[in-house]
């Protein structure tokens, strides 16, 4: 790693929405280094890493956000500047059957992180270190040369939406989280908060819509979709399918990210959201009417005779929508992907993975 360089701290960077993350902002910036920790559970894999895995400028290091040893070890060892929180369990399904480690990872190691930062960065309260800052922090004040904690959460912490297509999560609306996941997400940001408002720590918080692209697992509804098609096997549809997402691609997310950790206002919150309203109907109907074009079964027939609904899940949101007004406006965020555009890209990555195994 380049000891000139500033290096930050990127959490979680084998799952998802990290390992998208990662290459993009490795690419984009030549003055960072990135620290990956990551405790590798189920949704995370090192081979969503593959191509940035010996890169000089990034270090992975396997452990748990929780472990206050580890993580005060990588921020002196590293003087770390930055933090970038993607780590996360995410999965509703799993939070209904064991919340447990929801609470544990999500709140507590949220706490752990923000803790030691507080700790490693500033003297007192709303004082940063001298080689920081020759003024003390204020918390109405933006300090962008400040090291910065930066949050990722989730629309899925306001609740549920009514039918009314006017009716949109804003940055004001009230917190109502309705599943163990949501939760503990809820609760992190709240923990956020308070270490901004007590001690001044220089923080944002982005919540998102839900995201798509290469490099998501199995088990979530668009990966599950093409692989079940694949493999003729009943496409499990959770009650009557009419649930409502907003959908965001994965690397208009990272962009997002990328503006607000650099010109965001402290003490700010921004959602980032695709304005691709879908019912889980309709992401099947997409994805099967590319597949029949592009791999069509041996009988002829459509995918979408696959489709089976099963049991709604318990606690099931109806709809979610974001209004990206605010980041849109302050920093000039657009996505680049549409619905149509980013889901064909996105379907024609999985091909390649699940056709190569």
């Amino acid at each position: 790693m380049n000891d000139t360089n500033k290096t930050i701290l990127v959490t979680g960077c084998a799952g998802f929405i990290g390992s998208n993350f990662v290459p993009y902002f490795l690419d984009k910036y030549e003055n960072y280094n990135i620290v990956n920790l990551d405790l590798l559970t189920y949704a995370g894999n090192l081979e969503n890493l593959k191509e940035v895995e010996n890169h000089s400028r990034y270090k992975f290091i396997k452990g748990d956000i929780c472990n206050r040893e580890l993580v005060e070890f990588i921020f002196t060892e590293y003087d770390i500047q930055g933090v970038i929180h993607f780590a996360a369990e995410s999965h509703v399904d799993n939070s209904i059957k064991n919340p447990a480690v929801f609470v544990e990872t999500n709140v507590k190691g949220t706490f752990t992180l923000l803790d030691v930062a507080y700790k490693h960065w500033m003297d007192a309260p709303f004082k940063y270190k001298e080689k920081y800052s020759q003024t003390n922090s204020t918390s109405n004040i933006q300090h962008p040369t400040l090291p910065r904690f930066h949050h990722i959460s989730t629309d899925e912490v306001y609740g549920t939406l009514s039918d009314d297509p006017t009716d949109l999560f804003t940055e004001e609306t009230p917190y109502a989280p309705n599943s163990p996941y949501s939760a503990s997400k809820a609760s992190s940001d709240m923990i956020v908060r308070s270490y901004q408002e007590t001690y001044g720590l220089n923080t944002v918080i982005t919540n998102c819509s839900n995201n798509y692209g290469p490099k998501q697992h199995d088990e979530k509804l668009i990966p599950t979709i093409i692989r079940k098609c694949l493999a003729g096997e009943p496409i499990p549809i959770y009650g009557d399918g009419k649930n409502i997402r907003d959908w965001l691609y994965v690397l208009d997310h990272c962009k997002g990210i990328d503006l607000v950790y650099h010109t965001g206002k402290e003490a700010n919150v921004y959602n980032i959201g695709g304005r691709n309203e879908r019912t889980n109907l309709q992401i099947v109907d997409s994805i099967t009417s590319i597949l029949d074009e592009k791999v069509p079964r041996e009988n002829n027939k459509s995918y979408k005779e696959l489709i089976t609904f099963v049991e709604d899940r318990a606690g099931h949101d109806k709809r979610y929508a974001i209004d990206a007004t605010k980041l849109e406006n302050e920093l000039g965020w657009r996505a680049d992907e549409n619905f149509d555009s980013g889901i064909v890209k996105t379907v024609d990555w999985y091909l390649r993975k699940y056709l190569e195994q």
